[in-house]
């Protein structure tokens, strides 16, 4: 899955890996989020990968998978979850490892 969603764009499983992209601005040493109607082109693309990356899951599950993560609101919550699903914990998976 993840050669696929790369091969689709890199920003894509960036997406996955670090959560969607919201732009801030610094107003008095504080970053807050920059308004959806200010954001530049480029700003607009790289926000957009978490919509295509949802897509991409959601249009790859079985309706049981798809339920697990319909209420998610981003790519990364929703990878979380399926990767705990089919994969279990990782600090399971590494206690088992050193069995």
């Amino acid at each position: 899955m993840r050669i696929f969603i790369e091969s689709i764009d890199r920003g894509v499983w960036d997406a996955i890996v670090n959560g969607p992209y919201v732009p801030k601005l610094l107003i008095d040493n504080v970053y807050v989020d920059n308004p959806w109607c200010d954001w530049t082109s480029e700003e607009s693309k790289k926000a957009q990968c978490d919509s295509v990356t949802k897509n991409i899951i959601t249009s790859s599950l079985n309706l049981d998978e798809f339920f697990k993560v319909s209420q998610c609101t981003s790519a990364k919550e929703m990878w979380d979850i399926l990767e705990v699903t089919h994969e279990g914990r990782v600090t399971s998976k590494e206690q088992e490892s050193t069995l």
